[in-house]
């Protein structure tokens, strides 16, 4: 028997009908599923020489993250992470323009190499998307590479510089004193140096050595014995990541006795040099043993999901997330534009420190208070995350915040429209 393969026409109107009602049912939930997230991509170093940062600065996304959309989100949507490691400047520069063009982020967050952060901004500004960096350091970055579409809440350079630099300046290391430098061979390191320079010199030190140490060395031997002949009055490290650890480590085991003293710094790589490996003194945008409700709760809640304290990037990349979060609700968009102008009217946010901060308008640098702290002696530890004696913020809190940052005659910033 042939049957019939012809189609009535009450039959594909019944057909059609019935596809209607899929699609009522379907295509519209799939839109509004899209519409109910707001999309933030996080771009950060997860591998190579500062990928132990990035480690930090991604778990401190995901509980800030948690955190937002527990207490509804933005604008009543759930915040959707996007994460990638930027790997290095080249990548970083695609995946940024990979999330803005694809996955459609309403902005970017994250970056610790100040190279790479800048590959980012330059994909920011031509695709005009907001850009929050929270690790990039280089003065550049808010002078001669400012834009538009770039905020900074990682300190410049400037802010490390001159916060430890009071600290010096006090124990008298650096007035007629020979500093022995070494200093990480990328954008970061070369920049530090340049404003390093530019302290020492204008308070009567002078430089013994300054070396350029590549970013792939681990063994700084060859460095030690000539800091070991050179006999300076003060030992510098303007290195990046595990460079630090490194240096650390085997600063000790060559028995070396002169100060020691950092223009950058973070906790997790003196905390990945062990016991007795840390010594001197050293610049921090924030710190665990801050003593504020805020940061008490921060630290909390980050020791309560991933067993150990948070350190400074993660401290830049919490911030970050809330920032963005409390000033998209605050002006209800999360329209770049918008936002920009919301910061740059001079907002202020609860930074977990013991002043509110805001970023300055002209060049985008959050202005906050930083710490100097001393390392404890291996005597004094009673645990392995308090490595340093807790410190007061600078500027003091008579001073204005912009007191330890770059003046505009020391970093010009020219932001096109």
């Amino acid at each position: 028997m042939i049957h019939s393969t012809r189609i009535s026409r009450r039959g594909t109107l019944k057909s059609a009908a019935a596809l209607t009602a899929l699609g009522t049912l379907c295509f519209p939930a799939i839109s509004r599923a899209q519409a109910d997230t707001v999309k933030i991509g996080h771009l950060t170093p997860r591998t190579g020489f500062l990928g132990p940062l990035g480690e930090y600065a991604v778990m401190a996304a995901d509980l800030a993250v948690e955190e937002i959309n527990a207490r509804g989100g933005v604008l009543g949507r759930k915040i959707d992470l996007i994460k990638e490691d930027s790997v290095n400047p080249q990548t970083a520069s695609v995946k940024a323009e990979r999330l803005i063009e694809r996955d459609k982020v309403a902005c970017i967050v994250g970056e610790i190499s100040s190279a790479a952060c800048l590959t980012i901004a330059q994909v920011a500004q031509r695709t005009k998307n907001l850009y929050v960096n929270t690790g990039g350091n280089s003065d550049a970055l808010r002078g001669s590479n400012c834009n538009k579409y770039m905020f900074h809440v990682e300190s410049q350079n400037s802010m490390y510089v001159k916060t430890v630099g009071r600290s010096l300046l006090a124990n008298n290391l650096v007035k007629d004193k020979k500093w022995y430098s070494l200093t990480a061979d990328y954008a970061f390191g070369h920049d530090l140096l340049r404003v390093a320079k530019r302290f020492m010199e204008g308070n009567g030190g002078q430089f013994a050595a300054d070396e350029l140490v590549p970013t792939d060395v681990a063994d700084f031997s060859a460095f030690l014995l000539k800091i070991r002949n050179a006999k300076p009055d003060l030992v510098v490290s303007n290195l990046a990541g595990n460079q630090i650890t490194n240096f650390l480590k085997q600063y000790s085991e060559f028995g070396l006795t002169f100060p020691v003293a950092g223009f950058g710094f973070d906790t997790a790589v003196a905390w990945g040099a062990g016991k007795g490996n840390f010594f001197g003194i050293w610049p921090l945008v924030w710190h665990h043993l801050i003593d504020t409700p805020g940061s008490k709760a921060f630290v909390a809640a980050f020791t309560k999901k991933y067993g150990k304290p948070p350190e400074n990037q993660a401290w830049g990349d919490y911030i970050s997330m809330h920032i963005i979060a409390k000033s998209m609700n605050d002006i209800k968009s999360i329209e770049a534009v918008k936002l920009i102008e919301h910061w740059e009217k001079g907002a202020k946010f609860d930074l977990l420190k013991t002043r509110e901060g805001y970023f300055r308008a002209y060049d985008h640098q959050l202005m906050h208070e930083m710490y100097a702290v001393e390392a404890l002696k291996a005597n004094e530890l009673k645990n392995q995350w308090d490595i340093y004696k807790p410190s007061p913020p600078v500027p003091g809190p008579n001073e204005p915040l912009e007191a330890i940052a770059a003046t505009p005659e020391e970093n010009a910033c020219k932001m096109s429209a």
